[in-house]
C-alpha cells in the first residue's frame, strides 16, 4: 500500500503531466507504478503524451516530496483517494478534468445518494444570509450532503446552517490540509471534520494562491448532483462554479434577487440566460430534482417485459427494478457501463415505454 501511494503521489508531481494526461496513463497501464516502469516507446504512443511528456516521466526520480506527503498523511490520518479507489467520488470521476488524487479528512460519504453544492458571494447581505439559512433548514429531513468552499460569506453560512440542522457538510479547499483559509474558519473546519469533512486535491504546504480557487471550484461542481447559487455578483467564483456545473451536465439553480441589486446580478444573469433554473424554496428544488417524496402506489406484481432487450438494456432494467428511482450518475456506477452505453440504453428503453425520465436526471420503471 505504501509503495502504491508513493507512485500515485509521484504521478501528480511529474512536470507537464496534468490530471487529464495522468488519467489517460492510468487507464492504459492500470496503476501508477506501471507508468513509471513503462518503456518510453510505450508512453509515447498514449494519446496526448508524446516524446516530451514521456521524457518527463522517465527522467522523474525525485520521490522525496511524495515520501514527505505520505508522512503527513499518516501523522494526521488523512485519507488519500486515487482515481481507482472505490471511495473516490464517482460523480467527479465522470468529469473530464477530475483530479487523479484527492486528500480527505472526515466521515461523510463522498458518494452519498444526494449531494448539493451551495455557493455565493463572500460579501453577502441579509437577504442572501436569510435565503441560505431558510433553504438548508427546509432540507433538514432530506439526508442531503451539503458541499461548499469554506470561504467567507455564503459558503460559511451554508456550512454552519448544515451543521445546525444536523446535515453533513464537506468543505472543498484551495490549499493543502495542513492549513485553513480563511484562518477565522478553523473552528468551523474542526466541527465539519466531525460532521462531514474537508477535501482537496492540493498537497500539504500548498498556499491558497489565486489560481487554485478555480481548480477548487471544479471539485465543488464535480462531486455534486446540483449547484445552488445564492446571491452573487456578475463576476467571481460562484459564476465559475455554475458554468462548470453546466459543462459537467449538472443541474444548476439560482435564487433570484432585485433587478437593481448588484449582489444578485449574477443569479439573475444565470436565470435570464437559461443557465440556472429559478427556485425560491427547498420545495422548488426538490421537485425539480425529482427528490420530493411521493406516495408509494399499492404493491403490484412487476409486469413482464414482452420485448427483446440488449445486454446493456437488461443491466439497466435489472438495476431499476430494484429501486424506485435512480440518478444517472448512480446508474453509471452500478452498471459499470460507459456513459455513452448508458445513454443509448436509456433512450431506447424510454422510447419503448419501459422507463420514464424525471427532472434532475432521475429514471424509474414505468
Amino acid at each position: 500500500m505504501h509503495n502504491d501511494l508513493l507512485y500515485q503521489i509521484a504521478l501528480t508531481l511529474i512536470p507537464n503531466i496534468g490530471d487529464v494526461h495522468a488519467k489517460a496513463l492510468v487507464n492504459n497501464f492500470g496503476n501508477a507504478e506501471n507508468i513509471f516502469k513503462a518503456k518510453k516507446k510505450e508512453l509515447e504512443i498514449i494519446e496526448g503524451i508524446g516524446s516530451v511528456r514521456a521524457n518527463s516521466i522517465k527522467h522523474f526520480t525525485d520521490l522525496k516530496i511524495a515520501e514527505e506527503e505520505i508522512a503527513f498523511i499518516e501523522k494526521y490520518k488523512i485519507t488519500p483517494l486515487f482515481i481507482t479507489d472505490k471511495k473516490y467520488p464517482q460523480r467527479f470521476l465522470n468529469c473530464y478534468d477530475s483530479a487523479v488524487m484527492l486528500y480527505y479528512k472526515g466521515n461523510a460519504d463522498l458518494n452519498a445518494s444526494k449531494i448539493i453544492a451551495i455557493v455565493g458571494t463572500r460579501n453577502h447581505n441579509e437577504y442572501g444570509k436569510a435565503a441560505c439559512e431558510k433553504l438548508i433548514e427546509e432540507l433538514e429531513d432530506e439526508n442531503i450532503l451539503i458541499v461548499s468552499g469554506l470561504a467567507f460569506g455564503i459558503d460559511t453560512i451554508a456550512h454552519k446552517s448544515a451543521l445546525k440542522n444536523n446535515l453533513k457538510t464537506v468543505g472543498i479547499l484551495a490549499h493543502g490540509l495542513d492549513r485553513i483559509y480563511p484562518s477565522q474558519n478553523k473552528g468551523l473546519a474542526k466541527e465539519m471534520i466531525a460532521q462531514g469533512g474537508l477535501l482537496t486535491d492540493f498537497r500539504s504546504k500548498t498556499n491558497p494562491d489565486k489560481q487554485n480557487f478555480p481548480k477548487r471550484n471544479r471539485i465543488v461542481a464535480g462531486i455534486s448532483d446540483a449547484i445552488i447559487v445564492i446571491e452573487t455578483g456578475i463576476k467571481g467564483g460562484s459564476l465559475i462554479t455554475a458554468e462548470l456545473g453546466n459543462g459537467y451536465n449538472k443541474d444548476v439553480f439560482a435564487i433570484p434577487g432585485r433587478i437593481n441589486d448588484t449582489k444578485s446580478e449574477g443569479c439573475n444573469y444565470l436565470i435570464k440566460n437559461n443557465k440556472a433554473a429559478l427556485i425560491t424554496s427547498a420545495n422548488d428544488f426538490l421537485e425539480n430534482m425529482g427528490w420530493k417524496e411521493q406516495k408509494k402506489p399499492s404493491a403490484k406484481k412487476q409486469r413482464e417485459l414482452f420485448i427483446e432487450l440488449s445486454d446493456d438494456e437488461k443491466i439497466i432494467v435489472n438495476i431499476l427494478q430494484q429501486k424506485e428511482q435512480i440518478h444517472i450518475d448512480e446508474l453509471y456506477i452500478q452498471s459499470g457501463l460507459s456513459s455513452s452505453a448508458v445513454a443509448s440504453a436509456l433512450l431506447t428503453l424510454e422510447m419503448q415505454n419501459v422507463i420514464v425520465s424525471l427532472p434532475g436526471k432521475i429514471y424509474k420503471m414505468v
